[in-house]
């Protein structure tokens, strides 16, 4: 479990960073705060789903693709709702700053990750 744990932290961090960066490309392209993360959190999940499928729980892969991935964007879209509700907060409480996105992001991801992993483990990748 530990090392599930671990490997799931790992793909969170990378996740994180793709968020993060599609977030920032969103907004340069005039996309808003809250539509722009939208988009991001969507292009994280995939990303998380693939590290999560083939490092972290690799034993669990008896459903298809198809079914995994509609399984793993359900999971995380309850982790999601937390998460956007952090970051929202975060949002609407500081002032714009250049920083203000990732510092979001990054709270948002913090808020929803515990949610993410045990539905992650317990439903997902049973």
């Amino acid at each position: 479990m530990r090392r599930q744990l671990l490997r799931f932290v790992i793909a969170g961090g990378v996740g994180f960073l793709v968020d993060a960066g599609v977030l920032y490309l969103a907004l340069a392209v005039g996309l808003g705060y809250f539509s722009g993360r939208a988009a991001s959190f969507l292009c994280a999940v995939w990303t998380t789903w693939q590290i999560n499928r083939r490092y972290t729980f690799t034993s669990a892969r008896r459903d298809s693709a198809w079914v995994q991935w509609w399984r793993y964007l359900a999971a995380m879209s309850a982790g999601g709702i937390v998460n956007y509700g952090a970051y929202s907060a975060t949002v609407l409480t500081l002032r714009a700053q250049p920083l203000l996105p990732v510092i979001a992001v990054a709270i948002g991801s913090i808020a929803g990750m515990a949610v993410n992993f045990v539905t992650a483990k317990l439903w997902v990748f049973k």
